[in-house]
């Protein structure tokens, strides 16, 4: 999938410009590709959902046979196994994230250490007032 996209042809005039719309065209396929395996397990996880709906409803109602509760037990697993996934990636999206949060000089951090640097710093109205 992604050599398909990088060796298609482009015509740019150096090689820095066709690297740049090669990487460009690469993005955009990921992002349209994210987009699509986003929305294929979602519509899964709704197909399941209405499908167990169904046989809840109808197990309030009859006794469901054999085929209906291992067809009711292998949605079961299949949801939990979405479920599973998804949780998985948002995990691992939120510790990509703290890690980028915690690494970078963020503002709190900027702050504590300038006020340690006012604090020890003795400035022309505090020499004054000696």
């Amino acid at each position: 999938m992604v050599r398909d996209v990088w060796q298609s042809i482009i015509v740019e005039s150096s090689p820095i410009e066709r690297w740049q719309a090669k990487i460009r065209r690469l993005r955009q396929y990921l992002r349209g590709w994210a987009k699509n395996v986003s929305g294929t397990v979602r519509k899964k996880k709704t197909s399941i959902l209405n499908k167990l709906d169904e046989l809840d409803k109808k197990a309030q109602t009859l006794l469901l046979n054999e085929s209906e509760l291992n067809i009711k037990h292998v949605l079961n697993e299949r949801l939990a196994e979405l479920l599973r996934e998804e949780e998985l990636k948002w995990y691992q999206r939120a510790k990509v994230k703290h890690l980028l949060e915690r690494d970078a000089n963020t503002k709190y951090y900027h702050l504590l250490a300038n006020g340690r640097h006012r604090k020890t710093r003795f400035s022309s109205w505090r020499m004054g007032a000696i």
